[in-house]
Order: structure tokens, then sequence, then C-alpha cells
């Protein structure tokens, strides 16, 4: 194994995370900055509150993206398994 195919492995890998992972920040940014708006204009500083949004948010991106980040994931895994024996070259 050559420091080309380790490089193109950490980089799938770490394009395989980003992508896996941006919808469930994305949600939880918008429901921060969108509670931190609510809070700004009604002046109700409460540093819980926006807890319970961003928790729903996520198990809802979880039902939506969940299906496509496990195709994801299982993707990068069976090409993982299928070169396996091409890496120890």
């Amino acid at each position: 194994m050559n420091e080309a195919v380790v490089l193109g492995l950490m980089k799938e890998a770490l394009t395989v995370s980003l992508l896996v992972g941006a919808p469930i920040l994305a949600t939880t940014l918008v429901i921060g900055v969108v509670v931190s708006i609510i809070q700004a204009v009604t002046q109700v500083n409460e540093a819980t509150l926006t807890f319970v949004p961003k928790l729903i948010g996520v198990f809802v991106a979880m039902l939506i993206f969940g299906p496509w980040m496990m195709g994801t994931l299982l993707d990068f895994s069976a090409g993982l398994f299928a070169n396996m024996a091409s890496y120890g070259r």
C-alpha cells in the first residue's frame, strides 16, 4: 500500500463523512439561528430554549435523510471491502 492509495482512501473517507454529517449540521445551524433571532426579538434570553427545537429537528432530519446517509455509508464500506485485496499490494 503506497502513499497515493492511503491519501485517496483518506480523501474519500473525509468526503463521505462530510456528506453524511452535513444534513444534521445544517438542520441544527438553521434551527439555532432561527431560535436566536426569536430570542433577540422577544428579549427572552434562555440558554436551554434551543435544546428541544434542535432535538426535534435532528430527529426529523434523521427520518428524512437517514436512508440516504445509510446508503452512502454502505456504498463506501462495500467499496472498501471489495477493493481490500488490492490495497495490500
